[in-house]
């Protein structure tokens, strides 16, 4: 028996060792693997590149899934002999990291970004950025996947933000892109418009006052949006109504006195809810803005920025709306105009996410892409929308699980124009560059100063041809997902045609979970199919949300959060991996428990010494024989053989959960449990020749179940692969093939 295997197999010193030789040998990287023969020049490529974790803190237990079934992935390709590059990556999160930062500052210096000023804060948010990202690439480590860290890219580093600025200007030339008047989420605590995924939907009891609004009776849950409100509306085909006109006027008493509301008949009203006539407010409404866009109809802010009532509301005028509604409905209640109060309603209030903020809808000039604009692609009008559905329809993209494709499809129908503009200062600024209004033309360009550009969009800032007008750059910042959604094609080069470029797009799997299916794996297809005329990937893996033993979402104000590297202090990273991917089906939530993760603890030291009882009884004289595999024994390696083929079909199925399950199973029950136990009389009281068959027979078994369970517990079977056999020496001299983790599948 080699010396140097231990009675015990120690996570915390095999670990890092472990990885350490896996980054000298610099297979994770192909043009390595290329070179030492381990892969073939002209061998299959597959590339993944991974979803980049935001630069907020430390990665949780999503994240931990999302590596695991990856590394799972990418070890296997690279044991397969293909070209395999795994690209690393973290994401600049504007919103998040900027709100972040934000709030530590004011709670340190009791300052606002103002205070410091927009170079001075971005100096900080960086810094915060770095730190971040050293923390998440130790954690990456952990875990122990195989990414290509030559590679690694940052959403918001030169190369990310040529890439950028190629893509806005491609699209804004092509008319994708515009500016314009319409409803967005806005954040009245960060004072800036958030993307549809940053908006966490919280269930609220609120009252929901009927109201008399002439001779109908509507009903709200906001009466301090209704001031504005001249418009009601009913469904053309609701019967109830019918002796109202379309544009038909009425004189009513409201809020502030007598109005003429107008009829309108729209068939997007709900006839069973409430009266099934309503008012409408469309500057703070999506679905009332739609209407009135619709119907051309005015429309009024009602409430400003900061959350505070416009002279449009009155004596109320100046007040917040928290503090304006109580002392609105008591005006309502005074004139008469308060029906009835349900107080057990029960509606969802949009936030933000990143900061806790109650959105508030408003109309605002931003910057969009036309996700509806007819354009011409190879003899074909389509739009973006179209460009969306086009691979998933064609079978050129497979999402897994089947049934998020329907999910997907009814997305895009509903799909509005993509707000891409956020009033921070940590992001990508809009390369768009504003002639000043004033104009003195140069000596000489008297009559061209008509030909003055007003809109440059450039890296720098420009000069003018013919007059001695400043440009001034637009203070928006872009959203995060307009640079993460060139992130397949970013990573490998573009908008220069690289080598990578051209040997690993499409990557060949995007691995995400399934709540950012519509706001992250959308925009990829829309980004890489204008832009490259090609799908991002070909399949689209979704894993589920990992909750806790009771199903729970994992929330540090419930206190039932599982740290991953906790787990991995404790357990090891093998342990905690087998526990994230062994039942958990893909697009299916996972209940993880710490008991779970012990469980699997104790696999991989079942691993280690059923490795060591062989080595101890590896005989004398083990080799030299000329034998034949008896009968009994090669039913045992055939039935190794379709455990093989089993687990690989899994694989190639993307059922991870039944391929760890398989091998699960077949080393504890069948090859520790019964095999090496009834060949233990062999070794210990056969002849010779009977001992070397013996060994042969476990040793063969055993090092195809080190190739099979690498890609699950990568850490416990590199171990035992370089303490047991001869080729440890060899591997720390770097010679190529002798590491498990490149040994053929």
């Amino acid at each position: 028996m080699p010396e140097s295997f231990e009675p015990r197999y120690d996570h915390t010193s095999e670990e890092e060792k472990i990885y350490g030789l896996w980054e000298k040998s610099g297979y994770f990287n192909p043009d390595k693997c290329t070179k030492d023969g381990v892969a073939k020049k002209d061998a299959e490529p597959f590339s993944i590149v991974l979803p980049p974790p935001n630069v907020t803190g430390n990665l949780h237990m999503g994240h931990a899934a999302m590596l695991v079934i990856e590394d799972i992935l990418v070890r296997i390709a690279r044991m397969q002999g293909k070209r395999t590059v795994w690209i690393p990556g973290t994401d600049h999160a504007a919103i998040a990291t900027q709100s972040k930062v934000e709030s530590e500052l004011y709670k340190k210096e009791k300052k606002t970004r103002y205070d410091l000023g927009r170079e001075e804060f971005l100096s900080r948010v960086e810094e915060f950025a770095q730190k971040s990202r050293d923390t998440i690439v130790h954690q990456i480590k952990r875990m122990g996947a195989s990414v290509d860290w030559s590679r690694e890219a940052y959403t918001l580093d030169d190369k990310r933000s040529e890439a950028v600025r190629t893509a806005f200007k491609t699209m804004y030339d092509a008319g994708l892109i515009y500016r314009g008047a319409r409803i967005v989420h806005w954040d009245p605590n960060l004072q800036t418009t958030v993307s549809d995924d940053e908006i966490e939907w919280i269930e609220e009891k609120t009252p929901l006052y009927y109201l008399q609004y002439g001779p109908f009776e509507i009903a709200t849950a906001r009466p301090e949006t209704k001031f504005g409100d001249k418009y009601v509306v009913m469904h053309p085909a609701d019967t109830r109504y019918k002796k109202y006109k379309e544009g038909q006027q009425i004189n009513l008493e409201w809020i502030n006195g007598p109005i003429t509301a107008t009829i309108i008949k729209d068939e997007a009203i709900d006839m069973a809810f409430g009266t099934g006539v309503m008012t409408i407010t469309p500057w703070h409404d999506a679905a009332d803005f739609d209407i009135a866009e619709r119907h051309k109809l005015d429309k009024e802010q009602i409430i400003d920025e900061q959350g505070l009532l416009l002279p449009i509301a009155g004596e109320f005028a100046g007040m917040h709306i928290k503090k304006a509604r109580p002392l609105i409905v008591e005006k309502l209640q005074a004139k008469g105009l308060v029906v009835k109060v349900d107080e057990h309603y029960v509606h969802h209030v949009a936030t933000n996410s990143r900061g806790g903020g109650v959105i508030e809808p408003q109309i605002k000039e931003q910057w969009f892409v036309d996700v509806n604009k007819k354009f011409s692609r190879g003899g074909e009008t389509m739009s973006l929308k179209d460009l969306m559905r086009r691979p998933i329809e064609r079978g050129e993209i497979k999402i897994i699980p089947e049934r998020f494709e329907k999910i997907y499809f009814h997305w895009i129908d509903n799909l509005r124009d993509w707000c891409i503009s956020r009033q921070i200062w940590f992001g990508h600024r809009i390369p768009v560059w504003y002639h000043e209004p004033r104009c003195v033309p140069r000596k000489g360009h008297e009559k061209d100063v008509v030909r003055c550009p007003q809109i440059v969009i450039a890296e720098k800032k420009p000069a003018c041809e013919f007059c001695d007008a400043q440009f001034v750059q637009d203070p928006d910042t872009l959203d995060t997902w307009f640079s993460s959604g060139l992130w397949t094609f970013s990573t490998l080069g573009w908008p220069e045609t690289t080598n990578d470029l051209k040997t690993y797009h499409p990557t060949n799997v995007l691995e995400t979970g399934y709540d950012i299916l519509f706001f992250w794996v959308a925009r990829m297809i829309l980004m890489s199919e204008y832009l490259l005329g090609e799908a991002p990937f070909r399949t689209v893996y979704l894993h589920g949300l990992v909750r806790d033993e009771q199903g729970r979402k994992m929330s540090k104000s419930i206190g039932n959060v599982i740290d991953p590297l906790d787990m991995i202090e404790k357990y090891g990273a093998d342990a905690t991996r087998l526990s994230l991917v062994i039942g958990a089906a893909p697009g299916n939530d996972i209940k993880l428990s710490e008991d779970k993760v012990r469980g699997y603890r104790n696999f991989a030291t079942k691993i280690w010494n059923a490795a060591r009882f062989i080595a101890m009884h590896k005989p004398k004289k083990a080799s030299g024989f000329k034998f034949q595999v008896s009968r009994d024994d090669q039913k045992l390696l055939d039935e190794l053989a379709a455990v093989q083929a089993q687990v690989t079909k899994h694989i190639e199925n993307f059922e991870l959960h039944l391929a760890g399950e398989t091998l699960y199973h077949y080393f504890w029950h069948t090859f520790a449990d019964k095999i090496i136990e009834e060949t233990k009389p062999r070794l210990k009281n056969g002849n010779e020749k009977e001992q070397a068959a013996a060994y042969h027979l476990l040793e063969t078994i055993l090092i195809e179940c080190l190739v099979m369970l690498h890609p699950f517990a990568p850490f416990v079977t590199e171990a035992v692969y370089q303490k047991f056999l001869p080729a440890e020496a060899l591997a720390k001299e770097g010679r190529p093939g002798e590491l498990l983790m490149v040994k053929q599948w």
